[in-house]
């Protein structure tokens, strides 16, 4: 992944006890073609990385929730969104960090555009609209940023804490 990524990522070390980004026990991406298998595509990489990390298989489930939903999101919102500029629309990527304590879980898109979190009261029976309460409901913190520099796009990420 490279400093750069890193670099994109500093907002993430904002608000949390300090952490030396360079000090990341474990750090995977992969970039997620502009179609909905993509969902679990990414899924199986979150469980593939997680399991060579030797991570708890029972924090899977969370993490592939939020993974699922993140992707969702970016796929929805930023790239299909637009099909008219899919050629010129960069893929979204995911990004899994670990550290000893903690694992981060970010998905890069190129859209400019915040992502929505529905305030208050989620309506269970509505078909969308609960992507990010679900990541605030099952991840220890979540936020975003948009990318610098001459990148057009943002950052969405979760937290988990590790046992």
């Amino acid at each position: 992944m490279g400093t750069k990524v890193l670099t994109m990522l500093e907002p993430l070390w904002q608000g949390f006890p300090p952490v030396d980004p360079l000090t990341v026990s474990g750090s995977v991406s992969c970039t997620l073609p502009p179609h909905y298998e993509s969902v679990s595509c990414a899924r199986k990489f979150t469980r593939e990385t997680m399991r060579g990390w030797e991570l708890d298989d029972d924090l899977f489930d969370s993490v592939s929730l939020v993974v699922s939903e993140l992707v969702t999101n970016a796929l929805r919102h930023a790239i299909l969104a637009a099909p008219e500029h899919a050629d010129a629309t960069p893929p979204a990527r995911l990004h899994l960090m670990r550290w000893s304590q903690r694992l981060i879980c970010a998905v890069r898109d190129p859209s400019d555009d915040s992502p929505v979190a529905t305030g208050g009261e989620v309506d269970s029976a509505a078909e969308s609209g609960r992507g990010l309460y679900l990541v605030e409901s099952f991840s220890d913190g979540w936020g975003w940023h948009p990318l610098s520099g001459v990148a057009h796009g943002k950052i969405v990420w979760a937290l988990f804490r590790l046992p």
